[in-house]
């Protein structure tokens, strides 16, 4: 067993695991959708970011590619939950959080694209 793929594999499904559950629930209601959850999804995408930074083949490229465009999706995310809540002052309304929402289902998208490359790529594997 290679430590260094399973560390990867678990990096890649806690990462869509997580987005998974922020994006779960009423898409306009801000009590379905936590802070805190935002923030770990966050921190493992950017850990499993960094992971995939070894990765010289042209599979590596495309799941780092995901990797990116799921970091990129959840910050805004993270960016407008900010500017809301501690700019503008307007809090977590409907449309905030509707916002807030789709940005983290597109970064699940991504993460789902990761995935499923992941398996792909565990198929292809000969011993």
């Amino acid at each position: 067993m290679n430590l260094e793929k399973v560390i990867f594999g678990f990096f890649i499904v806690l990462a869509a695991t997580l987005n998974f559950g922020f994006f779960i629930g009423d898409i306009d209601n801000p009590t379905h959708h936590h802070i805190y959850e935002l923030f770990a999804a966050i921190v493992v995408n950017l850990i499993a970011t960094v992971l995939k930074f070894g990765d010289r083949t042209q599979i590596g490229a495309v799941h780092l590619s995901t990797s990116l465009v799921a970091d990129l999706q959840l910050v805004a995310a993270a960016c407008v939950w900010a500017i809301a809540v501690h700019v503008t002052g307007e809090g977590m309304s409907a449309d905030v959080t509707t916002s807030v929402v789709s940005l983290s289902g597109g970064a699940l998208l991504a993460n789902f694209v990761s995935l499923v490359l992941l398996i792909a790529e565990t198929v292809m594997l000969r011993r």
